[in-house]
């Protein structure tokens, strides 16, 4: 099985309401019992990241945020899937569970 992520979009973090949040636990579950799980989390506001570029040898740390659009990555789910056709239909279940866009990205295989 290949690895995918899926990335939830948002313009706000650890805004998911109540039955969003009970949606995302059944999905949670549900990945678990089926064995498509291997990670999940939520993600802190993009004005929280400290950006560190290190290209040049020494590094230089900054503070966020540095994203140009009003919509970012909240958070997230890493599973694994038979083909990349389960792959979306697992994401689309997630943006249902969760009530958010959502992006799908295999990992490179090694």
């Amino acid at each position: 099985m290949a690895q995918y992520l899926i990335s939830v979009l948002d313009d706000t973090t650890n805004s998911a309401t109540g039955d969003e949040g009970a949606a995302i636990d059944a999905f949670n579950d549900g990945l678990q019992a089926d064995g498509h799980w291997v990670f999940a989390g939520g993600l802190s506001s993009p004005s929280l990241a400290t950006m560190i570029d290190a290209r040049a040898g020494e590094a230089v740390f900054a503070d966020g945020p540095h994203v140009v659009s009003q919509v970012y990555v909240a958070g997230f789910w890493i599973i694994k899937a038979a083909s990349p056709d389960e792959a979306l239909r697992r994401a689309a279940a997630g943006s249902k569970a969760c009530n958010r866009r959502v992006a799908v990205r295999a990992f490179l295989s090694s």
